[in-house]
């Protein structure tokens, strides 16, 4: 099993990536790119595995192990569950980049979220890839070319990823989890070839859950109460998942910046220990919010695919569904609203969407303007 087996439907980038470690067109600078859930950071990660190794990647060996789980002495991996990575990061990353390497390979510097990088951070990574040290790649990844500064970019060979297909996804499933067959199909539809997505799905029911309950919204939008309901429940429901997942981290840095400054031994705390805790609790803070976020976005993601099914089944198009189990639902939802409806729909799940992620509204209030948009008439019963 080499590095490149966790790359689904990528076999262009893989072609690319495996002649790069060949030293056809290699460069000290990549910039990879592509839609949510493509695969990015696995391809970036893949290739820094795939250059300390002596055979390109087998997967097998210590350098390609180490290198996937993120211990190589001669790889940096920087991702972040803020809202940005400032300068003081990237400057300490630039530092690193210019040490002499502790194997022969070289080092490889991986940023997962470049796209999150402040103005002083992209102006100081934009140095240290000008004026590039001979045994250091950079592997840079982002949604979109646009979310990196231009002088970046320019500087960087492109890689970009695309979407898999529901079928490839099913298959990697299957064969890498072992998942039944028509779970793995849902969740591949389901995840709308997102792979981390499709994973949670097939393999926890409660993310089944949380999905079932979001995508069955639209038909039950039909009064004004409904609205303030879903909206609140949504809220609730995307905060209590948020905060079960960074619990148990926050505990665990408590307890080790507890333990580095002796605050269980000693039984007192030292001066330096207030602003020490004081900065972790903001890391902490923000960290919650970007995850709370995130996954309220997730949400706005299954409910967009709804109203896409929609469309689809009033032009009568071919294939199966998004939520094919829901195919009774998105007929009712076509027979209550026109193709133009729907669209504007669409069109308020991406407004809401925008004023939580760049303009700082409460998700409460941006969900409660949305649920009302996506209101449904009432049919009448004659």
């Amino acid at each position: 099993m080499s590095v490149w087996d966790s790359l689904v439907g990528q076999r262009p980038v893989v072609d690319t990536l495996r002649a790069a470690c060949t030293g056809r067109g290699m460069s000290h600078a990549w910039l990879f790119t592509g839609p949510p859930g493509s695969g990015r950071s696995n391809a970036a990660l893949a290739f820094a595995a795939a250059l300390q190794c002596a055979e390109g990647g087998c997967g097998g060996c210590s350098s390609c192990r180490t290198a996937l789980a993120g211990s190589h002495p001669d790889l940096t991996r920087v991702r972040t569950e803020r809202l940005s990575i400032g300068v003081d990061e990237v400057r300490d990353l630039v530092r690193r980049s210019a040490l002499a390497p502790v194997g022969t390979r070289g080092q490889v510097m991986v940023v997962e979220d470049a796209d999150r990088l402040t103005e002083q951070a992209c102006n100081a990574l934009l140095k240290a890839i000008e004026e590039p040290t001979e045994s250091t790649v950079w592997l840079l990844c982002a949604p979109t070319v646009e979310d990196v500064l231009p002088t970046i970019r320019s500087r960087c060979r492109l890689v970009t990823l695309t979407t898999p297909s529901a079928a490839e996804v099913s298959v990697f499933l299957v064969r890498s989890e072992g998942v039944p067959e028509p779970l793995a199909a849902y969740a591949a539809r389901a995840s709308q070839g997102h792979i981390g997505r499709a994973r949670a799905l097939a393999l926890d029911e409660d993310a089944r859950n949380r999905r079932r309950e979001v995508v069955g919204l639209p038909v039950r939008l039909t009064s004004l109460g409904a609205c303030m309901t879903a909206a609140a429940d949504l809220t609730a429901a995307t905060q209590e998942e948020a905060e079960r997942l960074t619990g148990e981290l926050d505990a665990r840095e408590k307890a080790d910046l507890d333990a580095a400054y002796g605050v269980v031994e000693r039984g007192r705390r030292p001066r330096e220990y207030a602003p020490a805790l004081a900065a972790l609790q903001k890391a902490q803070k923000t960290r919650a919010k970007r995850r709370h976020l995130d996954m309220v976005d997730r949400s706005l993601t299954d409910l967009t695919s709804v109203y896409r099914d929609a469309l689809l089944l009033a032009a009568g198009a071919p294939g199966p569904l998004v939520n094919e189990e829901l195919r009774g639902e998105v007929a009712e939802l076509v027979r209550s609203s026109s193709p133009e409806a729907n669209l504007r729909r669409i069109d308020a799940v991406f407004a809401a969407r925008e004023q939580m992620l760049e303009f700082n509204v409460p998700p409460l209030l941006a969900l409660e303007s949305m649920m009302l948009a996506l209101r449904v008439p009432r049919r009448s019963a004659g």
